[in-house]
């Protein structure tokens, strides 16, 4: 089984990926993690990094070579903001679900997870998802904001994580009945 989740800054995918890990008894395999632990190695703040990794894209595809070798062996849930491109693009059968959520709303979470204000939270969010935006673009020719390649599009600044887990637990036993 694999299942791929992915969301904007705030968004809940962490939450929601949790959800599912542990009600499917998968490992969770976070991208995200991966890239703040590097910006942490280098001493930069997540903007910062991003910055950085705009001008190295060998971060980036080293970053998401990683995440879709491990997509490979199964038995998971890659939460990656690019997870269901990188499945796609290398033909693997997954439940690939994207979790929207209203800008205000993933402020406060932030502000909330980082200890800054939700006003700063949203132009920090906007700062990084501009970067990020014209960065996947740019080394994978990927618009962000193309749904195409999720099987789910979810919102959760209107449905709490487990709402949003049982309907990622409901597609993803009927893709994967075994």
């Amino acid at each position: 089984m694999l299942i791929t989740i992915s969301g904007l800054p705030g968004s809940g995918t962490t939450t929601v990926s949790r959800l599912v890990a542990d009600a499917l008894g998968l490992e969770r395999v976070p991208g995200g993690e991966v890239f703040r632990q590097l910006a942490a190695e280098a001493d930069m703040s997540l903007a910062e990094f991003g910055a950085y990794a705009a001008a190295h894209p060998e971060i980036d595809i080293e970053l998401d070579r990683r995440l879709t070798e491990r997509a490979r062996l199964g038995g998971c849930i890659i939460e990656s903001r690019l997870a269901g491109w990188l499945v796609t693009r290398a033909s693997l059968r997954a439940v690939r679900v994207w979790v929207d959520c209203d800008e205000a709303v993933r402020g406060k979470r932030v502000a909330i997870r980082d200890g800054s204000t939700a006003e700063q939270a949203v132009v920090d969010n906007k700062a990084r998802e501009t970067l990020e935006h014209d960065r996947y673009r740019s080394v994978y020719g990927i618009d962000l904001g193309d749904r195409s390649a999720y099987d789910l599009v979810l919102d959760s600044s209107a449905e709490a994580p487990p709402e949003l887990a049982e309907a990622i637990l409901t597609s993803a036993r009927a893709t994967f009945p075994d």
